[in-house]
């Protein structure tokens, strides 16, 4: 039976979180070892090929000296036992040295049948030392060399004979000790580069990914958000970083949470609420046939702002909704509407709130009068609250102000209050719902909602600064014209 797509999902979900197999650590020192060891090689291959040449060297002093003792002799005079001794000393088969156009045999015993190598210190470079020095070592027989340098005196050069072997068993025990010296050297080096990057790095990051492992489990929680340290580093960079990303989570998480608990109890009690507005309706229609002339003043309202409420209601939580309805634009007077929204406010003249209306005389705006409605009546309600809620001690009139005029194709609308204006800690987040709230208990949905209706126009809502108390302003263009349809018409004419 084929798998639903459900499946793979449910199996990702439940599959527990893949183990580190080779951390970091163990990464960090399988680095570290053979990068110290290359370093060893190129330290051990130049001091191997310096420890032949010293060695050579060594044999063609030592002749010297001997081809001093020897030449100084009379021819003959001196007795072959005593010479076979001075070549033992110094470790040479033979001791030749040419002065002028004269080779001369200073010494000489158990002469090979032939001479394998010959190597002339007197042109060695560096490169060619290496390699002789690897060729020696490589080399497994009993081989005769001639070394060639420097003459004492007034001779061109001396040649010396020597074996070998020997010099290929010293530079097997110098490579076995410095192989020694460098497991040592090695050893240490590593732990200390290893215990430094250890505690430099590995264990920070180690800390932040058991941080952020936490946090994936439980992403709610403010307890999993990392404490930063103080370095100053790439890695406190990121520390600081993380703990800002993870509070900005946090509250975000907070809030999602929030605005889904309010839209599942904002559903619950819609049907309710809707049923309870529609008998309040069917009341206010029987209130429309009674003769009373207050009755039939108040009561066109009255119904105009039940029909508002259950179109309201319809909409569960029009911030809630994935977006608002398009405008249904058309020119309005803007005073009708602001009168409208200072009676549903409870703004009337016996109010202690002073109600100043500084609108131009039949100033018309290109706006869906419901809309706009909503965008005044908030920011009234809120201008009111304020007023209401100010304790500050500074005895000033409690005034509300709405002016408006027209600034060429634009209308622009301010309302302003005389209250204790908008705190710093308010304005960052002015126009986001739960967010931009200055009273205590407030939801910040209103600025949030006017906010956007304004914006679905092409305007702004913007706080005025440098004004006493709080003003608002809402600037709406008005539709550009069609001019296409106007010139069809012109051509049909």
């Amino acid at each position: 039976m084929a798998a639903s797509d459900d499946e793979p999902d449910l199996m990702t979900a439940s599959r527990p979180p893949a183990r580190l197999r080779f951390g970091l650590s163990g990464k960090l020192l399988l680095l570290t070892i053979p990068l110290i060891l290359i370093a060893e090689i190129l330290i051990y291959v130049p001091s191997i090929a310096n420890f032949r040449m010293n060695r050579l060297n060594d044999r063609l002093a030592a002749a010297n000296t001997a081809a001093l003792v020897l030449d100084a002799a009379p021819s003959g005079l001196v007795p072959e036992v005593l010479a076979r001794q001075i070549l033992a000393s110094i470790g040479a088969r033979a001791v030749a040295i040419k002065t002028g156009q004269q080779r001369r045999l200073l010494a000489a015993a158990d002469m090979p049948a032939k001479i394998d190598h010959d190597v002339d210190m007197r042109d060695m470079n560096a490169w060619s030392a290496i390699v002789d020095a690897f060729q020696v070592m490589l080399d497994s027989g009993d081989e005769v060399m001639r070394v060639l340098g420097p003459a004492p005196g007034s001779g061109q050069f001396i040649e010396v004979v020597v074996d070998e072997k020997p010099l290929r068993d010293a530079m097997f025990r110098f490579s076995r000790n410095v192989l020694l010296l460098s497991l040592v050297m090695t050893s240490i080096t590593a732990g200390l580069i290893y215990y430094a990057l250890h505690h430099l790095f590995v264990r920070p990051m180690r800390r932040v990914t058991a941080n952020l492992v936490a946090f994936h489990e439980n992403p709610e929680s403010p307890a999993h958000i990392i404490a930063p340290s103080k370095r100053g580093d790439e890695i406190g960079l990121a520390e600081r970083e993380l703990s800002d990303m993870q509070r900005d989570l946090v509250s975000m998480l907070h809030q999602k949470n929030h605005l889904a608990a309010l839209g599942l109890a904002v559903s619950k009690i819609n049907h309710d609420l809707r049923n309870l507005l529609a008998s309040s309706q069917l009341l206010s229609d029987q209130l429309a046939s009674v003769p009373d002339p207050r009755v039939q003043r108040f009561a066109p309202k009255l119904m105009r702002s039940l029909e508002r409420a259950i179109a309201f209601c319809q909409s569960t939580l029009s911030y809630g909704k994935a977006q608002e309805a398009p405008p249904d634009r058309r020119m309005i007077l803007v005073e009708a509407v602001v009168n409208e929204v200072r009676e549903s406010a409870g703004l009337a003249a016996d109010t202690s709130i002073e109600w100043v209306n500084a609108i131009e005389r039949g100033l018309a705006v290109d706006a869906d009068p419901d809309q706009l409605f909503r965008v005044l009546l908030n920011l009234v309600r809120n201008a009111a609250q304020a007023l209401d809620s100010d304790r500050s001690k500074v005895a000033t009139a409690k005034q509300i102000r709405v002016t408006g005029r027209r600034e060429g194709s634009v209308t622009i609308l301010e309302i302003s209050d005389t209250g204790p204006g908008i705190p710093a800690r308010a304005r960052e987040h002015l126009f986001e719902a739960f967010q931009g709230s200055s009273r205590d208990g407030g939801t910040g949905l209103g600025l949030a909602i006017a906010a956007e209706l304004v914006r679905a126009h092409g305007g702004e809502l913007n706080l005025v600064e440098g004004t006493i108390g709080a003003t608002f302003r809402i600037m709406i263009p008005d539709r550009a014209v069609e001019l296409h349809s106007h010139r069809d018409v012109r051509i049909r004419a």
